[in-house]
């Protein structure tokens, strides 16, 4: 890792990206940026870059929160700061790690002293450090929901509070939030995703032009970071000097009626949620005016807003892929447009930023640029989406089938109590939730146990000469409060694609089913994983992971025919769950098997699909049986196969929320009532 950053202006192609970053940059409060895209695409070494093009600070000198010299806060933690003193420094880029604890995110409060002294001795977390600069979370999809609950409080009200046990402290906290995810690792939370207020789309070239510049680029900084920034000085310093010039001007900007028409038409057309999105493109297309020198915002900038304003607001389920048609978008701004308000030269002269000097497209030709639009420079090589895994084959083997509509599905859980990542499906200890006793703090003491720490200091207070009012606490006296919540689990489907479950109609329900329950899933932040068999054998047609969207694609793909290997399939799926323990040993796992229960194929497949089902029992991991079987006479094998997994089975109806059967809550002891 070097010490000189890759120089923003050198990022080969790449405009969508490098557009949003540029327009935050001259109107914070558009809201940040999220940029979605395969691995090795220059993410995170744009949003990187970006930093170093952005104006000095001016704040208050030893300010450990950046206060302004001109507003200072008044309820600053380092205050209250005398009027007429500044400093300046570089504006600064954040980062929080994925892994982050809550202290380190919001800051740390000494309890003991704040306890036994009346001080609050407050220790500054990321959130102070971001104020009035960047914070940056790359694979912000993976950050666990107790910190996203805290990113989402900040941006909504600006400030950050620690509370501990009525101790509290609040600081300034507004900061331009930018986030990196690769959407095969999974999806966003949608109240994260619409904090966000651009979002983009990046992919590796395929050109190999293209490719060679960037290679070629890339390798030069290794090689001699500071030569090669010293290279790109003079545009790095223009398009400095050009975010400057555009934030002066920015106040200047008349958004005019006929635009503003625009962009509720658009947002109405395309249906998006609640009134940030409107609000959002008005700030963007005023930004891209600024960027382009203009005081007057026209229908292009208007267009160029809802590109990157409106994709990822018009999700409704994780299975949607974000997208606007622009066709549409086309269709409405001609309806809603005025041109003779806004633009009386419907073909202006193209500019050097595009059609009449709009689209504020950042500079791209520089000492190096060759290659034009080539892409951007690689962090770990391109990656490419992975095809769907092929089908194992089998005799008869039928196309696939669309789902059905999902639904609602009722809640399986994992009995007992776990201790795994924080989640929303299964009862575990975690540092949320409901408190349900005390223990001695092991490290940092993060969640006071008032209480039990109270009892432990009172039967000392005289050997410690306790004589006024307070409480003399020691470090020994306190006590860490354990709280019970939720954590996710890794959901295994094991998925019968035999020629038994073949008929239309049926699969159709059947991943219909299994689709409701991915994005059951997906709400409750489970993993999932997906093993499916016909044929002669079975295959991982998804290793586990936390992008449920990408098992849903696997599902549709998947073709029917041949044999059920019911044994072959569970003995896959046991595999998998072993070599997942050693990777994620906290994290418990449910297996749902989707069948009708039939085993053919093989010597004795019946009796091999009883001993490889034994295995989990064996194991006590959590099971449950979709029983997928119709018609007016049933076998009850599927039934029979959550006996041998000790687990239990439920119909296709009876998987339904709203369904009559009653509740699934726990589905070991709904087995073993049944076993009764």
């Amino acid at each position: 890792m070097t010490s000189t950053p890759f120089p923003f202006t050198a990022v080969v192609g790449q405009d969508d990206l490098r557009l949003a970053l540029l327009l935050n940059a001259v109107s914070p409060a558009v809201g940040g940026v999220l940029v979605r895209g395969e691995k090795g695409t220059a993410k995170s070494t744009a949003v990187r870059a970006l930093s170093a093009l952005l104006p000095p600070v001016a704040v208050v000198p030893g300010c450990r929160f950046s206060c302004s010299p001109g507003s200072p806060d008044p309820g600053c933690p380092d205050g209250p700061h005398e009027p007429g003193t500044a400093t300046e420094r570089p504006s600064r880029m954040v980062e929080l790690p994925v892994g982050a604890s809550e202290d380190r995110l919001v800051g740390a409060l000494d309890i003991e002293r704040a306890l036994a002294e009346g001080v609050k001795a407050f220790e500054p977390g990321l959130l102070a450090d971001a104020h009035r600069g960047i914070l940056y979370v790359d694979e912000v999809n993976l950050l666990h929901d107790h910190l996203v609950d805290l990113l989402l409080d900040a941006a909504a009200m600006g400030a950050s509070y620690v509370e501990r046990e009525g101790v509290s402290v609040r600081h300034a906290s507004k900061f331009l939030l930018v986030g990196t995810m690769n959407p095969e690792e999974g999806e966003l939370r949608p109240q994260l995703l619409d904090r966000f207020g651009l979002t983009v789309e990046v992919a590796a070239s395929r050109e190999p032009d293209q490719r060679v510049e960037v290679v070629r680029r890339r390798l030069a900084h290794d090689d001699d970071p500071a030569g090669f920034a010293a290279r790109w000085a003079d545009e790095e310093a223009d398009v400095r000097a050009r975010i400057v010039a555009a934030r002066e001007l920015l106040p200047s900007v008349v958004l005019g009626d006929a635009a503003l028409r625009q962009i509720a038409a658009t947002c109405a057309a395309f249906e998006v949620d609640g009134m940030r999105a409107d609000i959002v493109m008005a700030r963007t297309a005023t930004a891209l005016a600024a960027w382009a020198g203009r005081t007057d915002v026209l229908a292009e900038d208007v267009r160029q807003a809802a590109l990157l304003a409106l994709p990822h607001r018009r999700r409704r389920n994780p299975f949607d892929a974000p997208g606007l048609d622009e066709d549409k978008l086309d269709e409405t701004l001609d309806e809603f447009g005025d041109r003779g308000d806004d633009d009386p030269d419907p073909d202006p002269d193209p500019g050097p930023d595009g059609p009449g000097g709009g689209g504020g497209r950042p500079p791209e030709q520089g000492p190096e640029d060759g290659a034009g639009d080539a892409g951007a420079p690689p962090e770990d090589g391109p990656g490419e989406q992975p095809p769907p895994a092929p089908a194992a084959g089998g005799a008869g083997e039928r196309s696939a089938v669309r789902a059905a509509e999902p639904f609602r599905t009722k809640v399986l859980s994992v009995p007992g109590l776990g201790e795994g990542t924080a989640g929303r499906r299964s009862r575990a200890r975690t540092e949320h939730g409901r408190t349900t006793g005390a223990r001695r703090p092991r490290g940092a003491l993060t969640k006071l146990h008032l209480a039990a720490t109270v009892q432990a200091a009172a039967p000392h207070q005289r050997e410690r000469g306790r004589t006024g009012r307070g409480l003399v606490v020691r470090r020994d006296d306190l006590r860490q409060a354990t709280r019970e919540g939720r954590e996710g689990n890794l959901v295994l489907f094991v998925v019968d694609a035999s020629g038994s479950m073949a008929a239309r109609q049926r699969m159709s329900a059947v991943k219909g089913a299994v689709l409701s329950l991915l994005l059951d899933a997906y709400q409750r932040r489970d993993k999932v994983g997906l093993v499916t068999f016909r044929g002669s054998a079975a295959e991982v047609a998804l290793p586990p992971t936390s992008s449920v969207d990408a098992a849903a694609v696997r599902l549709e793909s998947l073709p029917t025919g041949g044999r059920t290997p019911l044994a072959a399939g569970l003995l896959r799926a046991h595999e998998v769950l072993r070599v997942e323990r050693l990777r994620d040993p906290a994290r418990r796992a449910l297996v749902v098997v989707v069948t009708d229960g039939r085993a053919t194929g093989g010597v004795e497949p019946v009796a091999q699909a009883g001993r490889a089902a034994r295995l989990f029992a064996a194991e006590g991991t959590a099971s449950v049986v979709v029983d997928c079987e119709s018609g007016p006479i049933r076998l009850g094998l599927a039934g029979r196969l959550a006996g041998e997994l000790g687990g239990t089975a439920v119909t296709l109806d009876e998987l339904r929320a709203d369904s009559i059967a009653g509740l699934v809550k726990d589905v070991r002891e709904t087995g073993s009532r049944r076993a009764a």
